[in-house]
C-alpha cells in the first residue's frame, strides 16, 4: 500500500491495529475495507478506551427489560407499557456547526428510540457552553453556539411533534474550546413489542429505507474520536445534515412496520452510516451478510462504494425483513413517500461481502470488526492539579456578607431561569406534559395509557467532579434520583452521557476510571441499573480538556400521575421545612466560584442511606397528601433554592435556621430537601419514623423573601431570575 503511515493517520488506526487487521483479513486491506475498520474501530463506536471500565455496571433489575447492548434501553412501567430511552453525544458536530450539529443529535437519539418499537414522548438535552457572560471575542463566540445549538434542537424536535420537556443548561471556561450537547429521548411502547438490532435467518432480504444518502457525515465516527486543534476545527464536511420532516415519515412508516410481522430486526444508520447498522445486526446474531451498494439509493453523482459505507446522511434505517414479506416492507415506506431498497441478504458465512455492479469490492468477517475492537487498558495518573486544590476551604477567601453574596448569585446565569432556550421548544405537544422545563428540579409527562406518570431529570455538576470525579460522578446519580423523587415518583433507571477528554493523557483516563466506578457505587447503593449510555472522549482543543461530565437521567414512575409534586410555592401560609443535615460544604461550590473564582476544596462522602430515607420520605409523604411542593436543595444551598421557590410561585417566604456559620446558607450539602407540608404532625411523624431529620423552617406567604439574614422583595427576585439570562445572550443581537 502507497505511503502507509499516511493512510493510517488519516483513519486514526495504529500501527499495531493494523497488523491485527492483516492477522484478521490474512492479507493487506483495500481503502474500502480500511475505512470501514477505520469506523468500526474508533473511540466513538469501539468504546476501545472506556469498555474496560464500563463493565461491571449494574444493569439488572425486576423492572430492566433491556440493558446496556442494544439501541436504547427498556424498563417496566406497569400494564403492558414499557418505556424506552437513551442519551447520546453529539459534541463535535455542534462546536463545528451548532444548528445542524444539534438538530442531528435530536434526530440520531429520537431514531434510537423508535427503532426499538417505542413512539418517541419526551426529549431533553443536557447543555454545557463555556464563558458567555463577558465582552471578548471567547463569551461572543460562546453566545452565538448557544443560539446555534438551541435553535437545531428546537428546529428538529418541534418538527417530530415530540415535547423537549427539561434538561440542563451550564456554563464554564473549561468548555470554551469544546461545548457539550448530550441529546435524550424517552419513547413508550408495549412491553411485548419490542424490536431489536438484528439480522438472522439465511436467505432474508436486507431492506434500506428512508432517505438517500449523501455525502454529509462522512467520517464523522473518525472525526468524533479525535481532539481539536487549530487545523481541524472547522470540518464543515463531517458534520450531517438533518431533515425533521423526512424522520417524521420514517417515524410514522416504522411505527406502522412494527404492527406487522414483517421483520426479524431493525437498526437505525447512526455514527458510521451503513457500515455500523450492518456489521452490528450481523454481529449480534453470528450472521453473515451480502449487500450490493449500487442498489442503495444516492442522493449524489458519482459516488463509491466507501461512501455509501461511510456516510452518516440521516433519516435512514437498515432493515432484516422475513423472506417473502420483502414487498410488503418496502410497500409501506414507499406509501410514506420514502425510499425503500432491497439491497442484500442474511448468509451464513459470517462474512460481510461487499459488491459494485456485480463485482466484490470488500470481503470481511463481521464478528472480529464488530465485536473484537481492541480493547486498551490505558495508564491512569492521578491529576497533579488535586494536589493544589483539594486542602483549599472557604474559610482561605475574605468574609463576604451574605446579602452581598446572595446578590451576586441570584445573578449567576447557571441560577437564572433558562426560558430564552426552552420558549423555543415544544413542550406540550401530545399533551401529556405535567411539568415542563422551567418547573424546577425534573420534568413529568402522563402515561395515558395507564394514569401513571414518568419522571426524568438530567444532571451532573462537572465542578464536583473537577474536584473529585468518583465522588462527582455519584453526586450525579444521587441528584438526578433526588429530583425524581422530589415530584412523587420513584427512581428506577438511569442513561448516562459520559463527557471527558483525551483518553490518551493519563489524567483524563483517572479521571474516566474514578467517575465510572462512583457511577457504578451510586447505581448499586441506590438501586438503579444503568439501562444505556454513551461515551464521548477526545473533548479537548489543543491540550486543553473539558471538566469531567458524566451526564446522568434517571427515569421514575409515579403510580398516580395525579400526584405529581410541584416545586414551587403553593398556598400561603403554609410551614415550610428542611429535610436533611447541613454542614459547611463549600467545596467545587457555586459560592466559591462566583464570589472567587475557583474550583477547589474537597467533597463530603455521599450518605447513600440518607439519601434513600430522603426519597422515600418524600415520595410516601406525597402518597398520604402530606406535601404541597418539594425541592430539593443543591447549588447555591438553601438560600437559593428558597429564591427560586419564590421567583416561580410569586410567593414570599420567611424561613430561618441554625447554621454553623452565617454563610452555610449557601452550603451545598448532599441529600437535602425543601418540602412545603400541609399536615405537620403527619409529616414529622413519618419523618421520625423514616430516621430523617426534618425541621421546620419557615412559613410561605407576603411579598418578601427572608432567609436568616438575606432578604429581598418578591418582584425583585422574579426580576433578576426571569431576565438575566435573556440580557446576556442577547446582547450580541
Amino acid at each position: 500500500m502507497e505511503n502507509l503511515d499516511a493512510v493510517l493517520k488519516k483513519h486514526k488506526l495504529t500501527k499495531d491495529e493494523y497488523e491485527n487487521i492483516l492477522n484478521i483479513l490474512g492479507r493487506e486491506p483495500n481503502m474500502l475495507e480500511i475505512g470501514i475498520f477505520s469506523s468500526m474501530w474508533s473511540e466513538h463506536c469501539s468504546y476501545k478506551s472506556s469498555k474496560k471500565y464500563l463493565n461491571g455496571f449494574p444493569t439488572k433489575a425486576p423492572w430492566v427489560i433491556q440493558g446496556p447492548g442494544e439501541n436504547a434501553g427498556v424498563i417496566d412501567v406497569g400494564d403492558g407499557m414499557a418505556a424506552v430511552f437513551k442519551m447520546e453525544s453529539h459534541n463535535h458536530p455542534s462546536f463545528i456547526e451548532p444548528y445542524q450539529g444539534a438538530a442531528t443529535g435530536v434526530g440520531g437519539i429520537l431514531r434510537d428510540v423508535f427503532t426499538m418499537g417505542a413512539r418517541p414522548v419526551a426529549n431533553m438535552n443536557s447543555l454545557r457552553f463555556g464563558n458567555v457572560t463577558n465582552n471578548d471575542d471567547t463569551s461572543h463566540h460562546q453566545r452565538y453556539l448557544v443560539r446555534g445549538v438551541v435553535a437545531g434542537i428546537g428546529g428538529y424536535g418541534n418538527c417530530m411533534g415530540v415535547p423537549t420537556i427539561g434538561g440542563e443548561t451550564f456554563f464554564d471556561e473549561s468548555y470554551n474550546g469544546n461545548i457539550l450537547v448530550n441529546a435524550f429521548t424517552l419513547g413508550l411502547a408495549k412491553s411485548d413489542e419490542i424490536f431489536y438490532g438484528r439480522a438472522e435467518g439465511i436467505g432474508n432480504p436486507v431492506v434500506y429505507v428512508g432517505s438517500k444518502t449523501g455525502r454529509d457525515g462522512l467520517g464523522g465516527a473518525v472525526m468524533a474520536s479525535d481532539s481539536f486543534t487549530e487545523a481541524n476545527k472547522s470540518l464543515r464536511p463531517t458534520v450531517q445534515v438533518g431533515d425533521p420532516f423526512a424522520e417524521k415519515l420514517l417515524l410514522e412508516a416504522c411505527l406502522e412496520l412494527f404492527k406487522t410481522d414483517y421483520i426479524v430486526g431493525i437498526q437505525d444508520m447512526g455514527a458510521a452510516g451503513l457500515t455500523s447498522s450492518s456489521f452490528e445486526m450481523a454481529g449480534r446474531s453470528g450472521s453473515g451478510m451480502i449487500m450490493h451498494l449500487d442498489k442503495v439509493p444516492a442522493r449524489e453523482e458519482g459516488m463509491q462504494p466507501f461512501e455509501f459505507m461511510l456516510s452518516e446522511s440521516q433519516e435512514r434505517m437498515l432493515i432484516c425483513a422475513k423472506k417473502g414479506y420483502e414487498d410488503k416492507v418496502v410497500e409501506i415506506f414507499r406509501k410514506w413517500d420514502l425510499n425503500a431498497e432491497i439491497i442484500g441478504e442474511v448468509t451464513a458465512t459470517g462474512h460481510m461481502e461487499l459488491f459494485w455492479h456485480g463485482e466484490k469490492v470488500a470481503d470481511m468477517p463481521v464478528q472480529p470488526v464488530s465485536e473484537q475492537a481492541p480493547i486498551y487498558d490505558r495508564p491512569t495518573k492521578e491529576p497533579a492539579y488535586l494536589a493544589s486544590i483539594k486542602n483549599t476551604t472557604i474559610n482561605d477567601f475574605a468574609k463576604v456578607e451574605n446579602q452581598s453574596a446572595f446578590e451576586t448569585l441570584l445573578n449567576s446565569v447557571e441560577v437564572s431561569d433558562k426560558s430564552w432556550i426552552f420558549d423555543q421548544y415544544d413542550s406540550t405537544v401530545q399533551t401529556n406534559t405535567i411539568k415542563a422545563p422551567g418547573s424546577l428540579d425534573a420534568s413529568v409527562i402522563r402515561i395515558k395509557e395507564n394514569g401513571k406518570a414518568l419522571s426524568m431529570s438530567s444532571d451532573c455538576n462537572p465542578r464536583y467532579n473537577y474536584i473529585d470525579p468518583k465522588m462527582g460522578a455519584a453526586a450525579a446519580v444521587a441528584e438526578s434520583g433526588r429530583n425524581v423523587a422530589m415530584s412523587g415518583a420513584r427512581p428506577l433507571a438511569i442513561t448516562d452521557c459520559l463527557n471527558y477528554g483525551n483518553p490518551e493523557n493519563p489524567e483524563v483516563m483517572w479521571q474516566f476510571a474514578q467517575g465510572c466506578y462512583g457511577i457504578k457505587e451510586a447505581c448499586a447503593k441506590l438501586n438503579t441499573p444503568v439501562v444505556s449510555g454513551n461515551v464521548s472522549l477526545y473533548n479537548e482543543t489543543n491540550g486543553v480538556g473539558v471538566f469531567p461530565t458524566p451526564a446522568i437521567v434517571m427515569v421514575g414512575l409515579n403510580d398516580d400521575a395525579n400526584k405529581t409534586l410541584p416545586s414551587s410555592f403553593q398556598k400561603e401560609g403554609a410551614s415550610v421545612y428542611l429535610i436533611g443535615d447541613t454542614q459547611s460544604d463549600f467545596g467545587g461550590s457555586l459560592y466559591m466560584k462566583e464570589l472567587f473564582g475557583k474550583v477547589e476544596g474537597t467533597l463530603a462522602e455521599l450518605d447513600y442511606d440518607k439519601e434513600l430515607k430522603l426519597w422515600e420520605l418524600v415520595i410516601e409523604a406525597n402518597k398520604k397528601g402530606y406535601l404541597n411542593a418539594a425541592k430539593d436543595v443543591n447549588v447555591g444551598g438553601v438560600a437559593i433554592a428558597l429564591a427560586k421557590m419564590v421567583a416561580k410561585s410569586g410567593k414570599g417566604v420567611t424561613c430561618k435556621f441554625t447554621c454553623n456559620d452565617a454563610k452555610d446558607i449557601f452550603s451545598e450539602s448532599f441529600s437535602r430537601a425543601l418540602v412545603e407540608v400541609n399536615d405537620e404532625a403527619g409529616f414529622e411523624a413519618m419523618a421520625k419514623t423514616i430516621g430523617l431529620s426534618a425541621t421546620k423552617i419557615g412559613t410561605v406567604g407576603g411579598q418578601n423573601f427572608t432567609c436568616n439574614d438575606v432578604s429581598k422583595s418578591v418582584e425583585a427576585i422574579q426580576e433578576r431570575y426571569f431576565n438575566r439570562f435573556q440580557e446576556v445572550i442577547e446582547q450580541d443581537i
